[in-house]
């Protein structure tokens, strides 16, 4: 599995497409701007909205839900990267 730091995503945003896996309560403290919300519970249901052509930035909290996501999408077709440390390693801008 592809892994990026916090500080490689924040460098590459505009290129990435981002997946925020944690739940509502916690991405509504701030989450990666632009970045889409499915929470990791729900992904299994949700893929139908992903394209196997893209490339897919994962993030929760700490980088071990996202390390789960990535690994299952993976297992799925899909080109993943797992951001390391999670939003307790990002400096950027949150919205």
């Amino acid at each position: 599995m592809k892994q990026m730091t916090a500080k490689e995503v924040e460098a590459t945003l505009n290129d990435l497409t981002v997946i925020d896996v944690r739940e509502p309560d916690e991405t509504a403290a701030g989450k990666i701007p632009g970045s889409m919300t499915i929470p990791l519970g729900l992904l299994e249901f949700r893929m139908h909205e992903l394209d196997k052509t893209k490339e897919y930035t994962m993030v929760c909290r700490s980088g071990g839900r996202s390390g789960r996501a990535a690994q299952f999408l993976e297992s799925q077709g899909f080109k993943v990267i797992n951001m390391s440390g999670g939003m307790l390693e990002w400096e950027g801008k949150t919205e």
